[in-house]
């Protein structure tokens, strides 16, 4: 070491009996102290001053990082900087991300959701066996969400493998109109244009109709259908009518995604997209690839999807009607 305990006592100012007894257990043991980790300088913010930043930052999401500080040092006898704010906003927990997409509900449509939740509380997934899902969903050839990030240095912007191409359109896209129940996945559609009544009552006619005649030959099958204008026409409301004896028709709350468990089959079908070796470059290759995907759902994936659905309407409930994590 090169000294001797009182040369370090007299360098140090600390006790004799400290330092002999630190420096005998670093020569005998190797052992360190584990204080050192708690040498740190005190924190700008009191207790009292990251409660109020908690408050801040609560009473409004979207506030940039400046606009918290300036909030903050605002009457404070004691100012503090934008670095010292993110510091404690990370260890307090919060961290700048993406707010969570949910449908936009006012007070008639959580009531809505409310009411057909407690009606169908007490169903058990032997109920839920019963229905069949469907839903119409958009894909794109170019999704372009946002989410892509890359590695580049401030001056490679330009540079051709840190650009990613844009088209007006997304490139085209296709709308496909699916079903599906417990027992099995039904017909994968890719309907030409827009589903108007007309499509729409087609569409039942020669993929609903056999889906169900064969899922439910005894005629106890419920199906799902959203609210949109094409659904609720007169002209398929008569169709539904006039095949009442073959299943029922669910009475769909409004602004109910999160009810309908074949959502969860659109993002599976996208990420397969994404994830294939070779993207398709053409419509005709974008379907190709959706309907392999959908094809290629395992059984155990759209069940379990099924078997959710009393955790869906206690989810619910327990949200007095308002969005849930589904």
């Amino acid at each position: 070491m090169g000294h001797s305990i009182s040369e370090i006592v007299r360098q140090l100012g600390f006790a004799r009996s400290t330092v002999s007894r630190v420096y005998q257990e670093y020569l005998v043991a190797g052992k360190k102290t584990s204080e050192r980790a708690n040498c740190r300088g005190q924190s700008a913010l009191t207790v009292r001053g990251e409660r109020r930043l908690r408050r801040i930052v609560r009473s409004q999401r979207s506030q940039t990082l400046a606009q918290i500080t300036t909030q903050l040092n605002d009457g404070a006898s004691r100012t503090v900087s934008q670095r010292t704010v993110q510091r404690s906003l990370h260890r307090m927990g919060f961290g700048s991300r993406r707010p969570t997409r949910v449908p936009l509900l006012n007070a008639r449509h959580r009531a809505a959701r409310l009411a057909w939740a407690r009606e169908h509380r007490d169903w058990s997934v032997e109920d839920w066996k019963r229905v069949a899902w469907s839903d119409e969903s958009r894909f794109r050839l170019m999704n372009a969400d946002g989410r892509l990030r890359i590695w580049r240095q401030a001056h490679e912007a330009m540079d051709p493998t840190c650009q990613v191409g844009t088209v007006q359109g997304h490139g085209g896209s296709i709308l496909v109109w699916g079903v599906f129940s417990w027992h099995c996945l039904g017909s994968l559609v890719c309907v030409p244009t827009s589903v108007n009544a007309i499509r729409y009552v087609e569409l039942l006619s020669d993929h609903l109709h056999p889906f169900m005649l064969f899922c439910y030959p005894r005629g106890d099958g419920v199906f799902q259908q959203d609210n949109c204008s094409s659904h609720r026409s007169r002209l398929a409301t008569a169709w539904l009518d006039e095949h009442s004896s073959d299943f029922s028709v669910f009475n769909w709350p409004p602004r109910s995604p999160d009810l309908n468990p074949i959502e969860h089959l659109w993002d599976c079908l996208e990420q397969g997209v994404k994830g294939q070796h070779t993207p398709p470059t053409n419509l005709r290759e974008l379907w190709t690839a959706v309907a392999t995907v959908w094809q290629a759902i395992p059984v155990g994936r759209f069940r379990h999807l099924v078997e959710s659905m009393p955790r869906r309407v206690a989810a619910v409930i327990r949200a007095r009607g308002g969005p849930t994590r589904y």
